[in-house]
C-alpha cells in the first residue's frame, strides 16, 4: 500500500536513549591481529624502549623516579627503560575508573566494556552564523557548545571543543575548565598545556566534590596529555605525575604522523605510538602505583599526494588494530577517531566521512570518541557535525544491542502457526516487536523525504539546521550552585592575577 502523499511530517524524535550498557556482551570487535602478531609488537614496543629508548626533557621529578627506577639516561637526554620496568608498570596500573558527573552521580565506566561519545577537541575556529565561513573562537562559543553538548541525549561527557583565542595563555586554559563546569551537568574531559593549568583545575574540581579526598572518590574529569612521539617534555611528566597523585584519570597519546613523525608503514607507526604510551605507563606507576594512566596515542599518516593528514584506510586499520592491541592488555582505548572529517566545511564530504568512522566505532570499540563535530583537519569546529555524531551514536548503541537468539525471538511458534502462505503483520507478536531494534534516528530513516512519504523535500543539511535551531531556542544554562561558582572563580583569579 502507499502512503497518502499528504501525511504530515511527524516531529523528531526526543531523548528517548538507545540502552548505554556494555557494548561486549552480545557483539564481538574486531581483530583484524592473531594472538601472536599482538604478543609481536607489544614485545617489540617493550624491546625498543629498553635500546632504543625516549626522551624524557630532563630537570623534573620525572628524573629521579626513572633513575630510581633502575631506568639509563644518556648524555644526550635520551633514556632507556629496562624491559622488566615496563613490564612490571604494564601489569599494576589500573584497567579501567570511573567518573561522575558534576552533582556526583551518573558514573560512566572507562574501561574495555563501553564506549562513551564527546564532542572536541580544541578546534581554533567556528563557523560564523551569518557568514559560514571559519572566525576565531572565543568564550561564548565553547559555552554553546558545551550547553548544546548537556542536552543531547548520546553525548555522555563533555571536552574542550574550542579555544578561546584571544585568552591563549594560562588563564585561557584553565577558563575552559570553568566554562565548561558552568555550562553542563556532564563529566569533563580536559587537557592543557601548563602543569600549573591542571593543578588549578583540580583545585576547581575538589571545591566542587567538597575536599580533595572526595575527588579522589568521585572523579570529576579525564585528563589528556599529548606529547610528541617518543619525546615527553618536561611540562608532560610534571602532569602524569600531578594527575596519577591526585587520583585524577589520565590518558597519554602523541599523535604520530606515519611518513613524516612515525615509520609511514602500519606495524611500524604502531609500535612507535606504544612505545609512547608504554614510557608514559611507567611513569604514571612510578608516581603512583596502581593509578589510572594508560595510552592513547592516535595512529595517523601522512597522505602521500598532498603532505596532509588523511590516509583513511590506513588510519581505519591503525585503530583498529591498536585497540586490539589494548583490548589484548586490558586497557581501555581513549580518544577514538571517529566523528571528525578533514573536509573544509560540513557537506558531502564531511557526512561522509563522519559516517564511515563513526560506524567503524562498531567495530573499534574504543572506550572514548572525543573529536565529534571537529572538521578541517581538527582546526574548526561544527555544531552540525556535532548533532549529526550524536545520532550515529544512537545507531552504534542500538547495533552494540546485537539480536537475541530464543524460541520466541526466533518465533518457531509463530512460523508455524502462520504456515508457508500465512502474514505477520497483524499478529501480536509483530505489535510487541516491531520497535525494538529500530534506530530512533531524528534525521534518517522515517525522516528521509521519500516520494511517497509527504515529507518536505529536504535536504540533510536542512533537517540538521532545523533541529539546530530548535535547539539553540530551548537552550538554558544548568545552574552552577553559588558557593562553588564563588570557589571557582576565585580560584581563575588567583592564577590571573599570578600571570600579570
Amino acid at each position: 500500500m502507499r502512503r497518502n502523499r499528504s501525511r504530515r511530517r511527524s516531529p523528531l524524535p526526543t531523548d528517548v536513549v538507545a540502552n548505554k550498557g556494555p557494548h561486549s556482551l552480545t557483539t564481538p570487535a574486531y581483530t583484524p591481529l592473531t594472538q601472536a602478531q599482538v604478543d609481536e609488537i607489544v614485545n617489540t614496543a617493550i624491546e625498543l624502549l629498553a635500546t632504543s629508548g625516549v626522551v624524557f626533557e630532563a630537570g623534573g621529578e620525572a628524573d629521579g623516579l626513572l633513575r630510581g627506577a633502575g631506568c639509563n639516561f644518556s648524555d644526550d637526554g635520551i633514556v632507556t627503560i629496562p624491559e622488566s620496568v615496563s613490564r612490571r608498570a604494564l601489569e599494576t596500573a589500573a584497567r579501567m575508573t570511573t567518573l561522575w558527573d558534576r552533582n556526583g552521580e551518573n558514573p560512566i565506566s572507562i574501561d574495555c566494556d563501553h564506549t562513551w561519545f564527546m564532542p572536541g577537541m580544541t578546534c581554533i575556529a567556528v563557523y560564523d552564523e551569518n557568514t559560514g565561513e571559519p572566525r576565531p573562537s572565543t568564550r561564548e562559543d565553547l559555552a554553546l557548545i558545551t550547553r548544546v553538548a548537556d542536552k543531547l541525549p548520546h553525548v555522555d561527557a563533555v571536552c574542550i571543543a574550542v579555544k578561546n583565542v584571544e585568552e591563549s595563555n594560562q588563564f585561557g586554559e584553565i577558563d575552559e575548565f570553568a566554562c565548561m563546569m558552568e555550562n553542563t551537568i556532564k563529566p569533563l574531559e580536559y587537557l592543557c598545556e601548563h602543569p600549573s593549568s591542571l593543578e588549578a583545575v583540580i583545585d576547581m574540581a575538589a571545591a566542587l566534590r567538597g575536599s580533595h579526598d572526595a575527588l579522589k572518590a568521585k572523579p570529576y574529569f579525564l585528563h589528556l596529555i599529548t606529547p610528541l612521539p617518543v619525546n615527553l617534555a618536561r611540562i608532560h611528566s610534571d602532569q602524569i605525575i600531578t594527575a596519577a597523585r591526585a587520583g585524577i584519570p589520565v590518558g597519554v597519546g602523541t599523535l604520530p604522523i606515519g611518513g613524516a613523525s612515525s615509520p609511514i608503514t602500519l606495524a611500524g607507526c604502531i609500535t612507535h605510538a606504544l612505545m609512547t604510551d608504554f614510557a608514559a605507563i611507567v611513569l604514571g606507576q612510578l608516581a603512583a602505583k596502581g593509578s589510572f594512566c594508560v595510552g592513547c596515542s592516535d595512529v595517523n599518516f601522512m597522505e602521500p599526494a598532498t603532505g596532509a593528514i588523511g590516509s583513511f584506510s590506513q588510519t581505519s586499520v591503525a585503530d583498529m588494530a591498536m585497540c586490539q592491541v589494548r583490548r589484548a592488555l586490558g586497557f581501555p582505548s581513549l580518544t577514538g577517531i571517529g566523528g571528525c572529517s578533514v573536509a573544509r566545511r560540513f557537506n558531502q564530504d564531511a557526512v561522509w566521512e563522519i559516517s564511515s568512522n563513526m560506524t567503524q566505532m562498531f567495530y573499534n570499540r574504543p572506550a572514548t570518541i572525543d573529536y565529534m563535530g571537529s572538521l578541517d583537519q581538527g582546526l574548526t569546529y561544527s555544531l552540525h557535525a556535532l548533532l549529526l555524531c550524536d545520532d550515529l551514536a544512537g545507531l552504534l548503541r542500538k547495533m552494540w544491542q546485537g539480536l537475541e537468539i530464543s524460541s520466541d525471538q526466533m518465533a518457531v511458534d509463530l512460523i508455524r502457526e502462520v504456515g508457508p502462505t500465512g502474514n505477520f503483520l497483524a499478529h501480536q507478536h509483530t505489535v510487541d516487536n516491531c520497535r525494538t531494534q529500530v534506530w530512533n534516528t531524528r534525521y534518517f530513516g522515517p525522516n528521509i523525504p521519500l516520494s511517497n512519504s509527504g515529507l518536505a523535500d529536504q535536504d540533510l543539511f536542512a533537517r540538521l539546521d532545523d533541529d539546530l535551531r530548535e535547539k539553540l531556542a530551548e537552550l538554558q544554562q544548568p545552574e552552577l550552585p553559588l558557593e562553588t561558582q564563588a570557589a571557582v572563580t576565585a580560584i581563575s583569579e588567583k592564577y590571573r592575577n599570578l600571570l600579570v
